[in-house]
């Protein structure tokens, strides 16, 4: 799995059967990786800025979490050329 860190765009490499841990972090500039910012259903429109329903509110959005239906966003998956 491929994707961009929210932060810094930086290319994050993953084990298609690995998950983002909790404590996981860009290894260019240590941002959370497992954050809302980096998640698929972050959305600014909407309430909680979460498009998933049944998730719990998280207050800071760039900072690591909790949230079981944390998905690595597929707008943020790395190209494969510059």
């Amino acid at each position: 799995m491929l994707f961009n860190c929210w932060q810094c765009r930086e290319r994050i490499e993953y084990p298609t059967s690995s998950r983002v841990g909790r404590r996981d972090t860009c290894p260019k500039c240590d941002s959370d990786l497992h954050a809302c910012r980096n998640c698929q259903f972050y959305d600014p429109s909407k309430n909680n800025q979460c498009a998933e329903p049944q998730a719990q509110l998280v207050r800071d959005k760039e900072a690591a979490n909790l949230c079981e239906f944390f998905t690595p966003n597929p707008t943020l998956f790395a190209r494969t050329s510059d």
